[in-house]
């Protein structure tokens, strides 16, 4: 894992790097839960950092939303002529000032920073504190006084950052994996687009049936709010509270941003 590949000196050194500046940091203010800490304050700087990309991608699909009706009728109008189709959505993006591709940047840039964010938590938080690989930790810091030179202690708040709720079978362990799927469902919530309601447009095909549009949407709806959550709540439940701590994080980033930008598109 900690191999000098392209990937990890991109981003899961420089990761790894910044967690252990914070944590000497923390451990020089002699705050409790250094380490906790250091992940909270980590997942709040690359949460800063990814803020433009995710505002940008809040604000196109909140312009396309409001262009969804034009779009249902320019679907209905050239339903036969796909190209003449093509053509005219161009047309209308081009004069909302929209790029629809831009509203995949953010997913696109998260994601090896997400990859890279658990790769990093987990060398630590898999590996019993980073005891059994501190050596290989120390290699790859950049400065000599970053190295760990004791164990890490995963304490915080009563919580073991290094168990799973599954492997410390604590009552109150349990309620990590209900928050964090409780979290999921609320960001897609409030971040999913609704189905169309005031122009909910249907199409007959040859055979005379009605196919309607939105029942794809309504189901990539219910997916988003409903099994996904789970799946989060399960891994939650399977994986290092750590890492739950800094999912969640993002989670509730994600909630206050879209619920400000919001108020701000009313205003």
């Amino acid at each position: 894992m900690l191999s000098p590949n392209f990937f990890n000196t991109v981003f899961v050194f420089p990761i790894l790097n910044l967690l252990m500046l914070l944590y000497k940091g923390f451990l020089t203010l002699n705050l409790p839960g250094a380490f906790g800490w250091s992940i909270i304050s980590l997942t709040l700087l690359v949460r800063l950092v990814l803020h433009p990309f995710f505002r940008q991608q809040l604000e196109t699909a909140k312009k396309i939303q409001d262009m969804k009706p034009h779009l249902d009728k320019l679907s209905h109008k050239h339903k036969s002529d796909p190209k003449k189709l093509q053509q005219e959505q161009l047309r209308l993006y081009q004069e909302a000032g929209i790029n629809p591709a831009s509203g995949c940047v953010f997913m696109i840039i998260q994601i090896p920073i997400f990859i890279a964010l658990y790769n990093t938590l987990s060398l630590f938080l898999l590996n019993g504190g980073a005891g059994k690989i501190a050596a290989s930790i120390n290699k790859i810091l950049y400065l000599p006084w970053l190295r760990i030179t004791s164990p890490i202690d995963p304490w915080f708040f009563g919580f073991d950052l290094v168990l799973s709720p599954a492997k410390a079978k604590i009552w109150f362990y349990y309620l990590i994996p209900v928050v964090t799927a409780f979290l999921q469902y609320l960001q897609a919530s409030v971040t999913t687009p609704p189905a169309s309601t005031s122009a909910e447009i249907t199409e007959k095909n040859k055979d005379g049936k009605e196919d309607n549009k939105e029942d794809f949407q309504k189901m990539m709806n219910t997916q988003m709010k409903f099994v996904f959550p789970l799946m989060i709540g399960w891994f939650s439940y399977s994986l290092p509270v750590g890492l739950s701590v800094y999912w969640n994080l993002f989670s509730v980033f994600s909630i206050v941003q879209y619920k400000k930008l919001k108020v701000k598109a009313k205003s």
